[in-house]
């Protein structure tokens, strides 16, 4: 299985590099960016308020004050509030993302991959828009407690580069397995094929996910990373579609090649049954 999951990054990577590919991120990005730009025009202000009071009404700013100081990042206190908000913010935009990759992007992209190396494998169309929608929500609202949950972490660079990678690898794992096998397995082989295949498409999601670390270097520039929010923003936006994308044309090459196998597996059964 492993060489099948580096023959599949190898394709992923060629096709990656094509211009058709790299323009599939403009229309996610560019509803994701429009979406955002309204909701932190109109929530962000207020968002950053309510914290604000939060901290000062119940005295968490004395106790992240001693926190950060024990730490050496003492200076970190002026911008703890919006950048709260920004973590918090994090991982809204990852679902946006997300969500119009695998609406507008991923039928592309597998239909791309079958034409070039599986153009007789049969579209039984198991799945559907609205089962990719429950999937991602279902997917995203676990994300989002684990999130939560290792939050703190995040105040502490070398854990945010294992945490991370490990809940990005959990999601595009879900994610991406249903929306590259959606067109051409039915039910029984898609929960097949992620039994069987488990291990395997959590590395690539776990890979995915160290390389989805990239964006979040962004959010760790203190008060820099604060005043130039939009504009870093829009940037791991464009970034998170970008590994999305390359996710996409990694899932799809080593799912189809899974479905593949697993059709000529189930051929093959009657003839040595019948040899027998």
């Amino acid at each position: 299985m492993m060489r099948a999951v580096l023959i599949s990054f190898g394709r992923a990577l060629l096709s990656q590099l094509r211009f058709k590919m790299l323009l599939l991120t403009a229309t996610p990005f560019l509803l994701s960016v429009a979406i955002w730009g309204v909701l932190l025009w109109l929530g962000l202000q207020p968002a950053i308020d309510w914290l604000q009071a939060y901290f000062t009404d119940t005295g968490s700013f004395r106790a992240a004050g001693e926190v950060l100081a024990w730490f050496g990042l003492g200076a970190f206190k002026t911008v703890l509030v919006p950048l709260i908000a920004m973590w918090m913010l994090l991982p809204l935009m990852i679902l946006t993302a997300l969500v119009f990759v695998g609406i507008m992007a991923l039928p592309i992209i597998v239909r791309h991959v079958a034409n070039r190396r599986y153009p007789e494998l049969e579209r039984r169309k198991g799945g559907s828009v609205w089962g990719s929608l429950w999937v991602a929500l279902w997917s995203f609202l676990t994300f989002v407690a684990l999130w939560l949950l290792t939050l703190p972490l995040s105040l502490i660079p070398p854990l945010t580069f294992v945490a991370q990678p490990v809940l990005w690898g959990w999601l595009t794992y879900r994610v991406m397995t249903y929306d590259a096998l959606a067109a051409h397995a039915d039910r029984q082989e898609y929960h097949h094929i992620v039994r069987m295949h488990r291990w395997p498409l959590l590395l690539i999601g776990t890979i995915a996910g160290a390389l989805g670390t990239a964006p979040t270097l962004l959010w760790l520039g203190g008060v820099l990373s604060v005043i130039f929010f939009p504009l870093l923003a829009a940037a791991a936006i464009w970034l998170y579609v970008l590994v999305f994308v390359f996710s996409g044309l990694w899932f799809a090459y080593y799912c189809l090649e899974a479905l593949a196998q697993h059709r000529l597996a189930a051929m093959a059964q009657p003839v040595l049954k019948d040899i027998n």
